[in-house]
């Protein structure tokens, strides 16, 4: 119960952030009443992933806690951020463990005020969006891939594959896991394959939801299956996508011969990525989160001699770029003390895309809650300014353009970014068509502002606006593949990049801007190209040979620029994208060619969408 005195303020936090924003103030003093404040040490942990159900929807007040699922961290929920909500609707276990990130404290609204706040609308919109955030977080969250470049799965195996039958007691299993010292056991269940994992084990067992002497089939799970033959490294993508932390190993004639965990492929070098992201999570101070950085030099040699798809490599380097930045933020705020208001960190770019090279700027906005503290406006530069900086410190650097949050046209109220994508629509204009180009290729990356449904909302809307759509198409148009006279490879004639071609320029961003145009036009706001490719052909907007074209082309000049960053780490010096054409491989050079040539002409079969008259 909190005193009188304290009623206004814990009901005045509560009103500006969401589920909460927009009650009336009798409903706001009434929950803020009702709601406890509890406090957490670092590393306490609060829900259990398949654990006991949440019995009160928990709003961070001070701190920070750690959305985990599978024991990798997914997010970190900052002040004034919810959890807890979808176990408290259904009854059923929680989705995730969360565990206090650093000291914090939150407050415990009770059952039956949370379901009130929850079932109106705002609360049924803002349910749908943060689950859907949170799960696609999870989908995204790339399970650290160690140097495993020549290591097929079947090396992998060094101990007899434990298994038992359905009929067997959960406390069976447990003590045949003890002994053998294994992490998984498998469970047959007719032709099916099925799994229990020690993490089963703590979360349902040990917290009495199931007992040790029910069957093993009311615990284990269906299991994700991996062929013995593929490389270690494909195998923690599987991991990846399936969202678990064990996979079952199959011969060619599919046979079930082991089981391989996240453990086995995470190795013990200090440059691990699992290694590597927790060390950027757990960095105690600046200095040591500015020692992590350099690493991923090394992780990204590790991935491209391993083999993995350039669209793999972007993916696992933007995670490490976000675990970068949310720590970055943790001492941001600890520095400047609580937000006076929600806010969202946006990324944009090529990071937004989740397709960040080590030769690739630092892009990002900043939305906050509208709000009449004058302070605000001072406190969030100065939060940007000390992230843009502490990313800058970690290598990143900023972008030339200065799409910064630390800049005041990067850095606006929620009410200001909705009018600028709104005009950007409304108002077409060589102004708004570049802010378009940059801010419509967004994510939310920290922060629990509920921006982005709004956002994405304008976004469709592109369709119903002609003028702005003939203006986007003619950033397809420019800049063209780097191709010249009679399909050779154009490079530059004079100055320090004499022979050289801009393989980011000329290459990479005419397919970014082909796949943004198709995606902006039929109301496609996912972000990555390759998938707005695919989008996009679904649709029925571009023919599939094109489509797959362009994708294959894509993957080739990816490819190209990636190879060329890792000859110039190993050289000792910084990545850049200025590529020396003799310096490719021939048959790498002619697939650069016939890659251009796709582009160039996807692009000339664009002109229906220009404007007229030009």
């Amino acid at each position: 119960m909190h005193a009188p005195g304290q009623l206004s303020s814990v009901a005045d936090f509560l009103s500006r952030n969401p589920p909460f924003a927009g009650l009336g103030g009798a409903e706001l003093e009434r929950i803020a009443q009702a709601a406890p404040a509890r406090a957490y040490k670092m590393g306490a942990t609060v829900l259990v992933e398949d654990g006991t159900p949440a019995e009160a929807l928990y709003v961070i007040r001070s701190g920070s806690m750690e959305l985990l699922h599978e024991e990798e961290v997914i997010d970190v929920l900052q002040p004034g951020e919810v959890f807890g909500h979808p176990s408290l609707l259904t009854g059923m276990a929680p989705a995730f463990t969360v565990r206090a990130h650093e000291d914090s404290t939150c407050y415990l609204v009770p059952r039956e005020l949370a379901l009130e706040a929850l079932g109106r609308p705002a609360g049924v919109g803002f349910v749908a969006a943060s689950l859907r955030e949170r799960l696609t977080r999870a989908g995204h969250t790339v399970h650290a891939l160690p140097e495993l470049s020549t290591v097929h799965v079947s090396e992998l195996l060094d101990r007899p594959m434990l298994e038992t039958d359905g009929s067997a007691t959960i406390r069976e299993a447990a003590i045949a896991m003890t002994a053998a010292g294994a992490s998984a056991i498998l469970v047959r269940d007719g032709e099916r394959l099925r799994l229990i994992t020690d993490a089963d084990l703590r979360a349902r067992v040990v917290t009495g939801e199931v007992s040790a002497d029910d069957p093993v089939s009311s615990l284990a799970r269906p299991a994700r299956t991996v062929r013995d033959d593929r490389l270690a490294i494909e195998a923690i993508v599987e991991m990846l996508e399936a969202g678990a932390e064990h996979l079952v190993v199959e011969d060619r004639r599919g046979g079930a011969v082991g089981v391989v965990s996240a453990a086995d492929l995470m190795g013990v070098e200090n440059w691990s990525p699992f290694a590597l992201r927790h060390a950027a999570l757990r960095a105690r101070d600046e200095d040591e989160l500015v020692a992590v950085a350099p690493r991923l030099r090394r992780l990204f040699l590790a991935l491209l001699d391993a083999g993995l798809p350039p669209s793999d490599i972007g993916r696992v380097l933007t995670l490490q770029l976000d675990s970068i930045r949310t720590r970055w933020i943790d001492f941001a705020i600890a520095a400047e003390g609580p937000a006076p208001a929600a806010w969202a960190w946006l990324v944009l770019g090529s990071a937004a895309r989740r397709e960040f090279t080590l030769g690739s700027d630092q892009e990002n906005a900043l939305a906050y809650a509208d709000t009449d503290d004058p302070q605000a406006p001072a406190w969030f530069e100065r939060f940007a300014t000390r992230v843009n900086e502490g990313l800058e410190r970690c290598g990143f650097a900023p972008d030339l353009n200065n799409v910064l949050a630390r800049h005041p046209q990067w850095r606006m109220s929620q009410s200001a970014w909705l009018r600028t994508f709104q005009e950007c629509l409304e108002q077409p204009d060589n102004s708004h068509l570049i802010r378009a180009t940059v801010s419509f290729d967004f994510r939310h990356g920290s922060g629990g502002l509920e921006i982005v449904p709004p956002l994405v909302a304008i976004i469709r809307e592109a369709p119903r606006h002609p003028g702005f759509l003939r203006l986007l198409a003619r950033t397809t148009e420019d800049p063209k593949p780097a191709l010249g006279f009679r399909g050779a490879l154009a490079v530059a004639k004079h100055g320090q990049e004499s022979g050289k071609l801009d393989i980011k320029r000329n290459g990479i961003i005419p397919i970014v801007n082909l796949a943004r145009f198709h995606a902006i036009a039929h109301g496609i706001t996912i972000s990555s190209t390759d998938d707005r490719l695919v989008a996009v052909e679904d649709e029925g907007a571009l023919e599939p040979e094109l489509a797959a074209g362009l994708r294959e082309a894509l993957a080739i000049v990816s490819r190209i620029r990636l190879q060329h960053h890792a000859a110039q780490i190993e050289a000792g010096t910084a990545p850049d994208n200025m590529v020396d054409p003799d310096e490719v491989p021939p048959v790498a050079r002619r697939e650069l060619r016939e890659a251009f040539r796709v582009v160039l002409d996807a692009q000339k079969r664009l002109g229906g969408h220009l404007p007229a008259g030009r």
